[in-house]
């Protein structure tokens, strides 16, 4: 595929575990996800290895600091090479236009994290937000949008409106999918792969579905081919 739309969270506490399953998935089938779990464990060398075997890597940090730091943080990472980094919505304006200026554009894609697809409304009201995801979402993401981001990190059921709100070429990421027949796990706002599509998203990162397979490719191949049944629908 010219520009998979799976993106594969390698979430272990190894370089041997994500080398072991990245050893039987297809870099033109996928791109891979880079956690803090996994870069803490290995560092940047899991992300040479990663792109050594042809693997395009999101590289998914979430940094969420003072304006000067998360930009030299993500010029760090972009200089490694990596197809797309993230940083949090919530750090605010001048955080999110001092990490798009680290970046030079046509590069290292940068999106933002809205709101953790673990997050529901009795969390949000916790730390002081009295408002329903859905709304924060589309502020934190009009947000993204008004500093320049490339897109964000979404649920794939708000992924819908902010298409609607936000045009064809902002890129909307969305975890928390999983096949029609899986568990939920800890994720609240979940969505099944041809939902994603359906309301709009461009990638979607999948984990457990594929790296708890008996067989990783043969899953990937099968949620490539849904996600291409559903996009000759649209």
């Amino acid at each position: 595929m010219k520009d998979p739309r799976i993106i594969v969270a390698l979430d272990f506490s190894s370089a041997e575990q994500a080398l072991l399953l990245a050893k039987k998935l297809d870099p033109m089938l996928c791109r891979v996800k880079i956690g803090k779990e996994l870069f803490t464990a290995a560092g940047p060398m899991i992300v040479e290895k990663l792109m050594s075997k042809g693997f395009e890597v999101f590289l998914d940090l979430k940094f969420h600091d003072i304006p000067n730091t998360v930009a030299n943080a993500c010029r760090v990472a972009a200089d490694s090479g990596v197809w797309m980094i993230n940083v949090h919505a919530l750090g605010g304006k001048r955080m999110l236009v001092a990490a798009r200026d680290a970046l030079p554009l046509g590069g290292t894609k940068l999106i933002a994290v809205t709101l953790l697809t673990s997050i529901g409304s009795d969390d949000l009201e916790s730390i002081g937000l009295n408002n329903e995801p859905g709304n924060v979402v589309q502020k934190l993401a009009w947000l993204a949008y008004s500093c320049g981001l490339d897109g964000v990190v979404c649920s794939a059921l708000e992924a819908a409106q902010l298409r609607q709100t936000m045009g064809a070429d902002f890129c909307l990421v969305t975890p928390g999918i999983r096949p029609v027949d899986a568990l939920t796990d800890d994720q609240n706002r979940i969505a099944t792969p041809q939902m994603a599509i359906q309301n709009g998203a461009d990638y979607l990162v999948i984990g457990r579905p594929i790296s708890q397979a008996a067989d990783p490719l043969l899953m990937l191949q099968h949620l490539n081919k849904e996600i291409e049944a559903q996009l000759t629908t649209d």
